[in-house]
């Protein structure tokens, strides 16, 4: 892109990024204008009943009047703005002139109260009307600091009443330095100032807090990306790194199995702990895709109505060998009839292999684990009862956690990767079902697979 391109670019930019500015503060301006509007209703009955019980009914029957066109007003377009989902420069600018307008309708009714006691006091120390005044403008200072132009606007207007009403006192009076129309005076210049510089903090503390929410916002975008670079990463590199690894266990399999000529036993026993390992890398590889899968909720589900007695006696089959290497035996006791149920069956049966296989690896040589299922009118449960470690409850945030082990360290006797159990409970939670465990009376833990039962008997 050439500099002259840059620039206009540039320079394209910075209107939108105004408008966007202008309009996120026109709605939290609308926003709040709406939260308090049950609040200035309170207020306005409270003052116009003062005046018109002790002092004339006609004015506040015309302040009333107007306040009602005000808010009627402020409330229309307070609704037009929040509901209005655009981005148009136009359009924000004609609403930001639409409160324009509601400013100058509300501060006139605010000002025509408060100057019309004083006129109707007299000159005098007007306690109630600059009272009013005072609490109009410290609650315009608190509340529509979203919008510089209005608060300008609202104070300017109050500043005028606040300087007329004892100026005119002194002017129609005569008044002497020592007269208190004097102190009234000067004692409202001093309350300008304080009203000023409240303003002048909360718009520091409304910017402060835009910027402070931009810059988080610019953070979790950054993070986002990272985070999907870092996804597409695993995922690529893992996809790339499981296709050659099935072929190399392809060939050492074939090599080890005798099919290609006898073997010496060194260069056997060499191919088996070859054959472990790129089995143990083509789990942990495809555990990762599972998780990303997980992440991206991508993790697909192909429900059959299968005999959940299938699935457990399959699972054990396939996971005795594994264990008899470690000294272990799996009992399964299940009952005569049927269970049906609808799940994936090879998700099903990859967490029963996890819960299984953590089962054999922690528990001691020449123990047994055993399996068996209970059932209810709506849930089935198969439990895993080991006799090894032991679990704590207050480990099931590790146990469940993704990368986690209870053993961590260098030294560790049992591999893995810390997926399997988040795994199985996200593939337990899609089934509309759960994984967990509690400790044993005596020696072990045992886990719990719940999952909904089909409620209508026979498979089909």
């Amino acid at each position: 892109m050439s500099s002259t391109e840059s620039t206009t670019a540039q320079t394209a930019q910075k209107p939108d990024r105004e408008v966007d500015k202008l309009i996120r503060n026109m709605r939290d301006y609308c926003q709040v204008g709406i939260d308090l509007v049950w609040q200035r209703q309170i207020i306005f009955a409270a003052a116009l009943a003062l005046a018109a019980y002790y002092y004339d009914a006609r004015l506040a029957g015309t302040v009333l009047l107007l306040v009602a066109v005000s808010e009627l007003y402020d409330f229309w377009v307070f609704k037009k703005v929040l509901n209005w989902t655009g981005d148009d420069p136009r359009t924000a600018r004609r609403f930001l002139r639409l409160l324009y307008i509601g400013t100058l309708l509300s501060a006139s009714a605010i000002v025509l109260y408060s100057i019309g006691l004083a006129v109707l006091q007299g000159p005098t120390t007007h306690f109630m009307s600059l009272f009013f005044l005072f609490a109009a403008a410290l609650f315009a200072a608190m509340n529509n600091h979203q919008i510089l132009p209005v608060l300008v606007i609202r104070l300017a207007i109050y500043g005028f009443a606040f300087l007329f009403i004892p100026i005119r006192d002194i002017v129609i009076s005569d008044a002497a330095l020592k007269s208190e129309l004097w102190a009234q005076l000067f004692t409202s210049v001093f309350v300008l100032f304080f009203i000023v510089e409240s303003s002048r903090y909360y718009l520091r503390f409304y910017r402060m807090k835009l910027a402070q929410m931009d810059l988080l916002r610019a953070e979790h975008e950054k993070t986002r990306i990272a985070y999907n670079a870092k996804t597409e990463f695993v995922s690529t590199m893992s996809h790339e790194l499981r296709t050659p690894l099935t072929s190399i266990k392809g060939a050492v399999d074939v090599v080890n199995s005798g099919q290609l000529g006898a073997l010496p036993e060194k260069v056997s026993s060499t191919l088996e702990v070859a054959q472990r390992n790129c089995a143990r890398l083509l789990s942990l590889i495809n555990e990762i895709l599972d998780l990303q899968r997980l992440e991206n909720g991508n993790l697909s589900f192909s429900l059959q109505r299968v005999d959940l007695r299938e699935i457990v006696s399959g699972a054990v089959s396939d996971n005795q060998p594994y264990a008899s290497k470690l000294g272990i035996t799996i009992l399964s006791t299940l009952p005569a009839e049927p269970i049906w149920v609808d799940v994936d069956q090879a998700r099903l049966h990859q967490v029963f292999t996890n819960v299984l296989s953590n089962a054999a690896k922690f528990s001691p040589s020449g123990s047994d684990v055993s399996v068996y299922l209970q059932t209810d009118k709506e849930m089935a449960r198969v439990f895993f009862h080991d006799e090894g470690v032991g679990l704590s409850e207050s480990d099931a945030v590790k146990v469940f956690d993704r990368f986690t082990q209870l053993d961590s360290s260098d030294t560790r006797k049992t591999g893995g990767s810390g997926l399997g159990m988040n795994i199985s409970k996200h593939i337990m939670e899609a089934h509309g079902g759960s994984v967990s465990y509690s400790k044993n009376s005596g020696a072990g833990t045992t886990f719990v697979v719940e999952l909904p039962v089909h409620q209508q008997a026979g498979k089909g």
